[in-house]
């Protein structure tokens, strides 16, 4: 898939977009930016890709040249950044720098499951982690969603392997086993998380179509972000990916405390924080500060299922 994708190619036509510039092209980059996008490079596309500039290391000219277009446009429809299998499944590989991920070899026994707390496309999600400066924190696999404003479901449940197979990332935070930590598989779900009076932490309005209320309280709060259905379909079939490639029984943990205890098998649980039990389980399982994930009914009936 690609972020990035000019009308003709860039290299052979030493494209420059700068302020003035309209048309296609300089949409696809607004896209790109996640700003608005009518077509025409005017000064908040100039400040947007300014800051892009400085963010990567490049001179914040504010003009789109060759340097810039090489780097925007990383992410490629090569068939060799893909990768299928029989569930149907597709993983677009989009990896870190080496040195923001810890190499292996590893041996995985556990898998957990995270929501990033922030927007909706995974290959932002990994850009970040690229440029923040907190070291080696990543999971393996972020699943695109929905954006909260309910505007955009370009990356809606797709799924993203952030570095190689046998690697690992710091995912889980202060927890009773290291060796779990180390031996452990990390997805991130693009979600916001909770929501107060219809906002997220950050302010942003929800649109109705993205907002789910639980039955009870979780952590104290009834209102979420909802996870989508192809984020849920999506997970599933990843879980069962992940169980197979890495021998993990994922059908313990979690999904069979929801058996017993339904929603309520999402709090704090003294076993997974001390990697007794080995399986599947989510962040909330090992952290009480945390709220990733949240007990959405779909995703319990999904967990049961497995």
């Amino acid at each position: 898939m690609e972020l990035l994708k000019f009308s003709k190619n860039p290299k052979q036509n030493k494209m420059i977009l700068k302020l003035g510039s309209k048309g296609k092209d300089v949409k696809n980059l607004q896209e790109f930016l996640e700003i608005d996008a009518d077509g025409i490079f005017g000064k908040g596309t100039e400040a947007s890709v300014k800051k892009f500039q400085e963010e990567n290391g490049l001179v914040a000219d504010g003009i789109v040249g060759p340097a810039t277009i090489e780097l925007m446009g990383t992410i490629s429809t090569d068939n060799s950044e893909t990768m299928y299998n029989e569930s149907g499944l597709t993983i677009n590989k989009f990896y870190l720098p080496k040195g923001e991920y810890n190499e292996g070899p590893i041996q995985p026994e556990y898998l957990f499951l995270h929501h990033t707390a922030g927007w909706n496309n995974p290959y932002r999600t990994i850009e970040q982690w690229g440029r923040d400066n907190r070291g080696c924190i990543a999971t393996e696999f972020v699943v695109g969603g929905q954006s909260i404003k309910g505007n955009d479901d370009q990356y809606d449940g797709e799924v993203v392997q952030a570095f190689p197979e046998g690697n690992f990332g710091w995912h889980l935070g202060k927890n009773g086993s290291r060796t779990m930590h180390v031996n452990s598989v990390g997805i991130e779900v693009n979600n916001f998380g909770y929501l107060t009076n219809g906002k997220t932490y950050a302010g942003t309005v929800a649109d109705e179509s993205q907002i789910i209320e639980l039955d009870e309280e979780f952590r104290g709060y009834k209102m979420w972000h909802k996870y989508s259905n192809e984020q849920i379909e999506s997970l599933r079939k990843l879980i069962i990916y992940i169980a197979d490639r890495d021998n993990i029984d994922v059908r313990a943990g979690l999904p069979a405390l929801v058996k017993q205890h339904g929603a309520k098998a999402f709090e704090f649980n003294s076993d997974a924080y001390y990697g007794k039990v080995k399986g599947l389980w989510t962040h909330t399982n090992t952290r009480k500060d945390k709220f990733d994930m949240s007990p959405q009914p779909e995703l319990l009936e999904m967990l049961i299922n497995l």
